[in-house]
C-alpha cells in the first residue's frame, strides 16, 4: 500500500513553516504532512482516531522523539492537548489511502469485505446503518450526504433486499446500488460511490467532527497562526469555506450601493488568498485520488474565538435515527 499526500507543497507553503514552532497535523493518516513539517525543523503534535494510523506513526516517533507526538484522539479535541502557542494546524480530510486500500476495513467496494467503514474500529458499522435505518432515512442519507438523485430508488432496493437477506458485504451493497440505478451506463465512477460516501460520513460523523475540529483549531491557534484545510468533496469544502469566510467577515455585502456595515463581532481570521487551490495537472496524473482536492487557508487574528460551529443538518431523518443506534 502507498500513501501520497495531496497538495503537500501547497499546504506547507500555506503553513509558512518556522523551525522550532509547534504545528498540529489534525489527520495523521500516513504521516506525509507530519514528515514534511518535521523535515522543515518544526515540532508536530499529530492526531488520528484510527488505531492503525497510530501504529504506523511509531516510525516517526522513534525518528523524531523530541519533536513529534502522535495522539490517538479525534482532532476536535486538539485544544485539550495544546498548552503552548500553536503556529499552524493542517487538516487532510476524508479517508486515507491506507483505509481505502485495506479491503478488510470496508471503506471501498474494490474488494469484497465486511461492510464496516469505522475509522475508530468501534461503535455501529455501516452494515448496521444499511440494515436498521428506515427506508425514508436511507433515502435522506444518500441524498443529503451522497448528493445522489437516485437516493429513493436505492433506498427502496436496499430495504427490499434486507427483508430477505442482511446486507453485510461491500460487494453485495455495490451490486444492489448498481441494480437500483439500472447499471453503470458508461459512467466514469461506479454508481455506488455516493452511497458508500454517505454511509461512511454518517458512521464517522465526518461533518460534525469537521465543524468541531475547525472550532477547536480556532481556539488553539495563536495570533498569526495558520489554518490549512484540504478537502475532497463539496460538502466538506462548503463547510470549510463558510467557516473561514464568515469568521474573516469576507462575505459579500449584497449590494454595492448599500453602505458597509461593521461586523457583528471582531473577525477571528484573516483571508490572504480567497480562492481555493486545486492540485496541478501533474499531480492528478500521478495520483488520481487528488482530482477532487481543494485547499483553503486563513490566518488567525488576535480576536476571541467565535464559539462552536454547528454542522449543517443535511440528512436530519438519518441523523435522528442513527443517534438512537449509537
Amino acid at each position: 500500500m502507498s500513501h501520497a499526500p495531496v497538495l503537500l507543497a501547497e499546504a506547507m507553503t500555506a503553513l509558512a513553516l518556522q523551525p522550532g514552532a509547534l504545528y498540529v497535523d489534525a489527520t495523521f493518516g500516513g504521516g506525509g504532512y507530519s514528515r514534511a513539517m518535521l523535515a522543515a525543523g518544526a515540532r508536530v503534535l499529530a492526531f488520528d482516531r484510527d488505531p492503525d494510523a497510530i501504529a504506523r506513526g511509531a516510525v516517526l516517533s522513534a525518528e523524531f522523539p523530541d519533536r513529534f507526538q502522535l495522539i490517538e484522539s479525534r482532532f476536535s479535541e486538539m485544544d485539550r492537548f495544546v498548552n503552548e502557542p500553536l503556529t499552524g494546524a493542517v487538516f487532510d480530510l476524508g479517508v486515507s489511502s491506507f483505509q481505502f486500500d485495506e479491503g478488510a476495513r470496508g471503506f471501498s467496494f474494490q474488494a469484497d469485505a465486511d461492510l464496516d467503514m469505522r475509522m475508530e474500529k468501534s461503535g455501529p458499522s455501516a452494515a448496521e446503518a444499511v440494515n436498521k435505518l428506515s427506508e425514508a432515512a436511507l433515502a435522506d442519507l444518500i441524498w443529503g450526504y451522497g448528493e445522489d438523485d437516485a437516493s429513493r430508488r436505492i433506498a427502496r432496493v436496499l430495504v427490499q433486499e434486507r427483508a430477505h437477506h442482511a446486507i453485510t458485504r461491500t460487494g453485495q451493497l455495490a451490486e444492489l446500488v448498481e441494480r437500483a440505478v439500472g447499471g453503470r451506463k458508461g459512467a466514469r465512477t461506479h454508481p455506488a460511490t455516493k452511497t458508500f460516501q454517505a454511509l461512511r460520513m454518517l458512521v464517522n460523523d465526518e461533518l460534525g467532527e469537521l465543524a468541531r475540529g475547525l472550532s477547536a483549531a480556532e481556539r488553539a491557534l495563536s495570533p498569526e497562526g495558520r489554518l490549512v484545510v484540504v478537502s475532497f468533496h463539496s460538502l466538506e469544502d462548503r463547510l470549510v469555506k463558510n467557516f473561514i469566510t464568515e469568521r474573516a467577515d469576507a462575505r459579500g455585502r449584497g449590494s454595492r450601493y448599500a453602505p458597509d456595515l461593521p461586523p457583528e463581532r471582531a473577525p477571528s481570521f484573516r483571508l490572504e488568498h480567497k480562492r481555493a487551490t486545486a492540485p496541478s495537472d501533474q499531480e492528478t496524473a500521478g495520483n488520481p485520488r487528488a482530482r477532487s482536492a481543494s485547499l483553503r487557508w486563513a490566518v488567525r487574528t488576535d480576536a476571541p474565538a467565535w464559539g462552536e460551529l454547528e454542522a449543517p443538518a443535511l440528512a436530519p431523518k438519518a441523523e435522528a435515527e442513527w443517534k438512537k443506534l449509537i
